[in-house]
């Protein structure tokens, strides 16, 4: 990244069932006009516009934003799977980072129907292609929903490799329900005990009903600035992005035939590799991280592929309370996708949301203590991931740069 970037308002609505929202240009209007607001600045000064949906027609960010105003810019409709939000934030980074504008706008929504994911088009070979035809290969088929045989089949390999006992990943569910009844934004704010967990309806592999994430209606926004900009305007309350990376799956995601590749560890490895190579900082740094726990095996699994912990070692990590308040470090304070809820074009930048008002202190019962550098983490199979570090700026204000 060329020039310093920082993260100068974000918005967010609060995340509802399918039926229970507002439509989504509504719901992105409001996200939008709340980051606007927090960054202190108008939707004239914005340049450009990216905009992240997966269920929707091609201009529905113009229909959205064209609520606040129509001012010629360029918006642009971003769809990449369940990283989408932070794919439109990473478009948005590279543009202020590259001098292309100085404000960009980066803004996620998703209005969803109940029940599981499905094709939207049967017509057209699937976008996860190369995963469906492997799968089978791996593991026996089930009428389970797809993405719970993908991931509960990854956390069974786990439990394979490792020993691993069930109650480990509903302990992570356990958490993600504390974690979000802190948090008024969040869907499920309800406390869940493990053994509750565990009693749902069984699912795929260790998966249970309340391991997997719920279809979620909500929108999220940032306004991202230049430096330049910041010290013109005398921006507080900043947030610096310190290095992003976005992956796409390498080879090994097929060529090592296991589950754990196919759901995209390897391209989860390699962007936090690419992330803490190009910022000098490594995992050991981290206050605070939001990740994508789309169901509580990827959580684990997520913890090793960023190396918060070592290979092999995440059920200690979770028993021994390194996930949460009072460990190491403290993962999806938001609730998380299992509890704050799943809007997929929305979830980047709702934990984007969520760790620049950590690093601000402004987090409430939520707040980690002494929270300086962030890391998120976000997901799409077929694949997409991007890794993001912040970093709080000095005393909430950026310097001049010496």
């Amino acid at each position: 990244m060329s020039e310093k970037v920082y993260v100068a308002g974000v918005g967010m609505v609060p995340f509802k069932k399918p039926g229970q929202s507002d439509p989504y240009d509504i719901m992105g209007a409001a996200a939008a006009s709340a980051a606007l607001a927090d960054a202190g600045v108008e939707y004239s000064d914005v340049q450009q516009a990216y905009v992240g949906f997966v269920y929707g027609d091609s201009t529905s960010g113009q229909q959205s934003l064209y609520k606040i105003g129509a001012t010629s810019i360029p918006i642009f409709n971003v769809n990449n799977a369940c990283a989408t939000g932070s794919s439109a934030l990473f478009l948005a980074r590279q543009a202020v980072s590259s001098g292309v504008c100085d404000v960009a706008l980066a803004l996620g929504f998703e209005q969803m129907n109940p029940g599981a994911l499905g094709m939207t088009w049967n017509d057209r070979p699937s976008p996860m292609g190369r995963q469906l035809e492997m799968m089978p290969e791996l593991q026996s088929e089930d009428d389970a929903p797809i993405a719970a045989q993908l991931f509960g089949g990854a956390g069974r390999e786990y439990q394979e490799l490792h020993g691993t006992d069930a109650r480990t990943f509903a302990m992570i569910s356990e958490k993600a329900r504390k974690h979000a009844s802190r948090n008024p934004l969040a869907l499920f704010r309800d406390i869940l005990t493990v053994d509750e967990i565990m009693a749902s309806k069984h699912i795929y592999g260790p998966l249970t009903r309340y391991q997997c994430c719920p279809p979620t209606c909500g929108a999220a926004a940032a306004v991202i600035v230049s430096e330049k900009f910041a010290l013109q305007t005398g921006k507080k309350g900043l947030v610096e992005i310190l290095g992003q990376a976005m992956t796409t799956d390498p080879e090994t995601t097929f060529s090592k035939r296991s589950m754990i590749q196919l759901v995209g560890y390897d391209m989860a490895k390699e962007a936090a590799a690419q992330v803490y190579n190009s910022t000098g900082l490594g995992p050991e740094d981290v206050d605070v991280v939001e990740l994508h726990d789309c169901f509580s095996t990827n959580e684990l699994l997520t913890y090793e592929a960023l190396g918060l912990t070592a290979e092999g070692t995440a059920e200690r990590f979770i028993m021994d309370g390194e996930n949460t308040y009072g460990g190491r470090v403290v993962t999806n304070p938001s609730g998380g996708l299992l509890s704050k809820g799943h809007p997929l074009g929305a979830t980047g930048l709702a934990q984007c949301y969520e760790l620049v008002n950590q690093l601000r202190g402004a987090a409430d019962k939520r707040q980690v203590d002494g929270a300086r550098v962030a890391l998120q983490h976000n997901l799409g199979l077929g694949g997409a991931c991007v890794v993001t570090m912040y970093r709080a700026a000095a005393s909430n204000r950026i310097l001049p740069t010496q």
